[in-house]
């Protein structure tokens, strides 16, 4: 770590050096390099330094130091986003809070306190002695933080029982621009208390501060599942039927859609062999005898809206499967050797309007010529999908964008939203206007006031005006 690699980029950090504990601060290429790109399509500039933070003091050090002297900084956690969100835009600093990863369960009060670098599956395996585990389900949970999970407001599979992350974080502590320390939220599932600021922190993306720690409510690991893959002759049938399970008042633990092309995805990459046609995984949770009545109402509604087959699975045979819902994404980049992913769609709209979401990919994609996947979180409007390209045909890729923004447009027409789980990000920004028209303005004046400076991951959530 020298002090010229440390001044030799768009900003000089060496600085770093002398507010966090030696080793904590590299200006090494090799290193920065990790810190360009993400899970997602996009890609950044080389950062100028990345620190590791040990503490909640380090991180205020940092970014007051940046904060004297403008020099822009990124969270990062475990880079598993999809919208480029942690991606450092500006360069400047990456900061990782990967090693601060304390824990403390208080199973009695059904909360666990943690620091934002812990990985979402390693929680729930320390949480699961007690009986309890961190609910929203996420198909990266091998890689994401609950830090990152906290900034992108991120949610998965069990979204549709358990709620998203922000339905379990009761207390942040967060580190401002320029150093100051807030504690947002109480130990408490409920308070009256004035603004909730820790929901302002939430989703924010890094943009208003760094999460060095958080409260979150707990929900008991459900003593009975039951479990079912669904087909059908075609997709609209399948959405229908979700969106019935849902009217009628079911609440599964989890319902997926996948399509077919999907499906035919996974069985070539994990060696599944999953009827190729439209299909719901159904999983449903329950602490007593009437999942059994549970099973057979969200089977008989399956069956109404044209089922062709209802396959119990039992609890490793569903491992199995879900372990290949989780790789729909790695499927999808290995579809085409000389293909690669050009956007990761990421819609939600009411549940009545699920079917008509899921059949509109799939006119624009066909009228577009573009092979365009679907496959999404079902129980609460969310679908996924994800427009393949030849990386080396730019109208392609032109048609691919044009296909996502169609979508994205369709879905806000719809009362949707743009993003459900992804975050903002870089590839987001577009379409906050279209979703929020004036309430565009009131974000950015709230990030300006936190961050008159604007060193907070720029470039990021709020579009430019």
């Amino acid at each position: 770590m020298s002090e010229q690699a440390g001044g030799a980029g768009r900003y000089d950090c060496r600085f770093l050096s002398d507010v966090v504990t030696e080793g904590r601060a590299s200006f090494a290429e090799g290193q920065r390099e990790q810190f360009t790109a993400d899970a997602s399509p996009h890609e950044g500039p080389l950062p100028d330094a990345v620190v590791w933070p040990a503490s909640t003091d380090e991180v205020s050090a940092v970014l007051a130091a940046a904060n004297e002297r403008g020099v822009p900084v990124t969270p990062w956690s475990g880079g598993s986003s999809l919208e480029g969100n942690p991606i450092p835009v500006d360069a400047g600093i990456v900061l990782n809070t990967y090693e601060m990863d304390d824990l403390s369960v208080r199973p009695d009060d059904l909360q666990a306190t943690v620091g934002p670098g812990i990985v979402y599956d390693d929680l729930n395996e320390a949480l699961a002695s007690d009986g309890l585990r961190f609910a929203p389900g996420i198909s990266s949970g091998d890689v994401a933080t609950i830090g990152g999970m906290i900034a992108n407001n991120a949610s998965g599979f069990n979204a549709v029982r358990y709620g998203e992350t922000r339905d379990h974080v009761l207390r942040l502590e967060v580190v401002l621009p320029d150093g100051r320390v807030l504690e947002c939220g109480r130990n408490v599932v409920k308070t009256s208390a004035g603004y909730s600021l820790k929901d302002l922190f939430v989703g924010s993306e890094g943009t208003l501060g760094v999460i060095t720690e958080a409260t979150l409510s707990l929900e008991g690991i459900p003593r009975h599942k039951r479990a079912a893959l669904v087909t059908f002759d075609s997709a609209r049938e399948a959405s229908q039927a979700v969106s019935e399970v849902i009217r009628f008042g079911a609440r599964p633990g989890a319902i997926e859609f996948m399509d077919t092309l999907t499906v035919e995805m996974v069985n070539r990459y994990s060696g599944t062999d999953l009827a190729e046609t439209p299909t719901l995984i159904v999983e449903l949770h329950g602490d007593n005898s009437g999942i059994d009545e549970d099973v057979e109402f969200v089977r008989g509604i399956c069956e109404d809206d044209g089922a062709t087959g209802w396959e119990a699975a039992d609890e490793d045979e569903m491992d199995e499967i879900w372990q290949a819902r989780r790789d729909v994404y790695h499927a999808t980049r290995a579809y085409r050797e000389e293909w690669d992913i050009a956007v990761v769609g990421d819609v939600v709209v009411p549940i009545s309007k699920y079917p008509d979401i899921v059949a509109r990919v799939e006119e624009e994609s066909e009228a577009m010529g573009v092979v365009c996947p679907s496959v999404g979180h079902a129980g609460d409007g969310n679908l996924h999908y994800t427009p393949l390209v030849d990386t080396d045909d730019d109208e392609a890729i032109e048609r691919a964008l044009e296909l996502n923004d169609r979508i994205v447009a369709a879905a806000v027409e719809m009362g949707g939203t743009a993003t459900g789980e992804h975050g903002v990000g870089i590839g987001k920004r577009k379409f906050m206007r279209q979703e929020h028209a004036a309430g565009v303005d009131l974000m950015r004046g709230i990030k300006e006031l936190i961050d008159p400076n604007g060193i907070m991951n720029p470039g990021k959530v709020v579009p430019e005006e």
